[in-house]
C-alpha cells in the first residue's frame, strides 16, 4: 500500500499540473463501481464534471482535492492504486479504473489492480477520514502526542504504529524501518515504551518518512509516481523485506533479519539490536 511518502510524492507531482484546472469529464469504467463511495458512479461523474480543482492536499494516505464549490474530493489509493497524469490520447490500460479529463487536454488515470481504491465527494474531508490522527509529518504529531497515544495501548508497538489514529500515513514499510532505527523490538507492548525511547522512535519515524519522500517513495510492488516513475527508497531500506540478510549494525555481527507476523502483518526486525 502506498504510504505517506508515496502519496506525498504523487501529490507533489500532480499539484502544479491540476491546481486551477477544470474537470471536463469523468469516466468510471465498468467493473470499478466500488470506487465511488458517497455517490453512485454516474452521480459522481456528473457531480465532478465542470468543477475546478483549487488545490491538492494530503492527510496521511489520503489525497484531498479542494473544489471550487467548497466540497472536497477525497481519494485513497488503498493497496495498489496509482494516479497518473498524461496526454488524453493515451490508450486505456489493463488496470485503468477511471479517467478524469482536464481543461488543458491532460488526463488523470486512476489505475488499480486490486480495485480497493476509494473516492469520496464530501463537504468536509473528515467525513471521508473517520478515526484518523495527525499526519505523521505535521506539527501536531509531536513527541508528547506519540507518548500519550502509545501509553493508551497495550498492543504490540508495531500494531500501534499502524493504527492511523496514532500516526496517519505510517504503514508497514516505514513502521519497520523506524523501529529498527530506534532500536525498539516491534513485539514490545506499546505502553511499555519509556519516554526516552518514545522520543527516539518519534525521531526515527520522521527520519525514515523524510528519507522515503526524498527518494520518491518505495516501489516494492505496484507503486509509481504521477508520471509513471518508480521510487528509489526500496533500494536502501534497513530491514523491510530483508529477511535472512545480515543486520547492517556492526554490533549485531551478522545476525540475520527475521520476519514474523504481528497482528496479521509481516514484520521485519533484528533480534540483536532491537530490544523490548
Amino acid at each position: 500500500m502506498p504510504e505517506l511518502p508515496e502519496v506525498e510524492t504523487i501529490r507533489r507531482g500532480l499539484e502544479p499540473r491540476v491546481a486551477g484546472r477544470a474537470i471536463e469529464a469523468v469516466r468510471i469504467h465498468a467493473g470499478a463501481e466500488r470506487l465511488a463511495i458517497t455517490h453512485s458512479p454516474r452521480e459522481l461523474e456528473d457531480e465532478l464534471a465542470g468543477l475546478r480543482i483549487e488545490a491538492l492536499g494530503r492527510h496521511g494516505k489520503y489525497l484531498i482535492a479542494a473544489l471550487d464549490d467548497e466540497r472536497c474530493w477525497v481519494l485513497h489509493l488503498r493497496m495498489t492504486g496509482v494516479l497518473l497524469i498524461g496526454d488524453r490520447s493515451a490508450p486505456q490500460e489493463r488496470f485503468e479504473r477511471a479517467r478524469i479529463d482536464l481543461d488543458d487536454g491532460c488526463t488523470l488515470r486512476f489505475n488499480d489492480i486490486r480495485k480497493f481504491g476509494t473516492w469520496h465527494l464530501v463537504e468536509d474531508p473528515a467525513e471521508a477520514m473517520p478515526r484518523i490522527g495527525p499526519d505523521a509529518l505535521s506539527g501536531e504529531f509531536s513527541v508528547r502526542w506519540l507518548r500519550d497515544a502509545l501509553g493508551r495501548r497495550s498492543v504490540a508497538v508495531k500494531s500501534a504504529l499502524l493504527d492511523q489514529r496514532v500516526a496517519a500515513g505510517v504503514g508497514n514499510i516505514y513502521a519497520d524501518e523506524a523501529l529498527w532505527i530506534a532500536g525498539v523490538d516491534p513485539r514490545a507492548a506499546a505502553n511499555s515504551i519509556g519516554p526516552r525511547r518514545v522520543a527516539r522512535l518519534h525521531a526515527a519515524l520522521l527520519e525514515t518518512l523524510r528519507e522515503g519522500l526524498a527518494d520518491g517513495g518505495s516501489s516494492f510492488d505496484e507503486y509509481r509516481d504521477a508520471f509513471g516513475l518508480t521510487g528509489g527508497h526500496h533500494l536502501r531500506v534497513h530491514v523491510f523485506r530483508r529477511e535472512g540478510e545480515p543486520c547492517e549494525r556492526a554490533r549485531c555481527r551478522g545476525r540475520e533479519i527475521r520476519k514474523i507476523r504481528i497482528g496479521g502483518r509481516a514484520t521485519h526486525f533484528c533480534t540483536g539490536c532491537q530490544r523490548r
